[in-house]
């Protein structure tokens, strides 16, 4: 439980850090200092739930041992899993394949494609993990959740790096060692859940380490690096005006300056209709 304790600080310490490294950065141009921002936040409240005890549950189950000389052994094996966790990656994930499609320039619908796909893979994994042991319900999800990350891989890898040359040879370079990065760390979170959670070959201490150092180089590592190049790489900047920097406040209103008065527009005179005389009704003369 250390060890949940540790990466909590380090959570909060890097939210901190990249908060008041937002604060220095014009609204308009400070989206990848909140997305980053927010998901070192999210991750450590996920780590405060699991230390204190309050993100956990036991997935029990028994298993019969069949003897010939001895009576049968009825054993009641129980494993602590840590759903915050997956509450954790289902909110972290996607904001951190955000920040890979706006890094590449990907498009709107490409983009919400391949958060959905991360969505599924997280939920799989979190479906499989309250599964009974080895059987064909957690495998399926696994698989599932496998084939979920090959479509991220497809619209991160292929179409990101389509896109992303538009923006020039410094952006490209940053982008595909970024997406290496992160690509190759989720590879390792699928086969850490696989003997964890999935085969239950490693012990609850073991997979708390190895999840551990997972998230420290996805989020507070990578966030760091990301806006380190966001400051010294001027193609990587971008301006998100309208409601995300002015509000609704601000929209619509035109400015008069001091010096200068608005035009006043007289009313437009009304059509005239002129006027049919009746004629006269003239009495027949006697």
């Amino acid at each position: 439980m250390r060890a949940l304790w540790i990466v909590f600080g380090i959570m909060v310490i890097a939210s901190a850090v990249f908060a008041l490294r937002s604060s220095t950065i014009v609204m308009s141009r400070r989206l990848y200092h909140v997305i980053t921002t927010l998901i070192t936040i999210i991750s450590a409240l996920s780590y405060f739930a699991m230390a204190s005890g309050h993100a956990a549950a036991f997935i029990c189950q028994t298993i019969r041992e069949d003897h010939k000389h001895v009576p049968n052994i009825l054993r009641h094996v129980c494993r602590e899993v840590f759903w915050a966790r997956f509450v954790d990656s289902s909110l972290t994930i996607p904001l951190l394949l955000l920040e890979l499609c706006l890094l590449a320039g990907v498009d709107g619908a490409h983009t919400l494609m391949a958060i959905v796909a991360v969505l599924v893979m997280v939920l799989s994994g979190l479906f499989a993990a309250f599964g009974c042991d080895n059987t064909a319900q957690t495998w399926g999800w696994f698989a599932i959740a496998c084939f979920s990350y090959l479509f991220v891989i497809w619209h991160v890898a292929v179409h990101g790096s389509q896109t992303v040359d538009a923006k020039g040879a410094k952006v490209t370079k940053i982008f595909s060692s970024m997406a290496t990065f992160i690509l190759i760390l989720w590879t390792i979170y699928l086969i850490v859940w696989g003997i964890s959670d999935g085969a239950k070959n490693i012990s609850v201490d073991s997979a708390i380490i190895a999840y551990a150092v997972l998230d420290v180089l996805t989020k507070p590592v990578f966030g760091a690096w990301l806006l380190i190049a966001h400051h010294q790489i001027p193609e990587i900047n971008f301006e998100v005006g309208g409601y995300w920097s002015e509000g609704l406040s601000s929209e619509r209103i035109i400015r008069i300056s001091d010096n200068e008065e608005a035009p006043l527009r007289q009313p437009s005179p009304l059509p005239i209709q002129p006027i049919r005389q009746q004629p006269r009704h003239q009495e027949p003369s006697t």
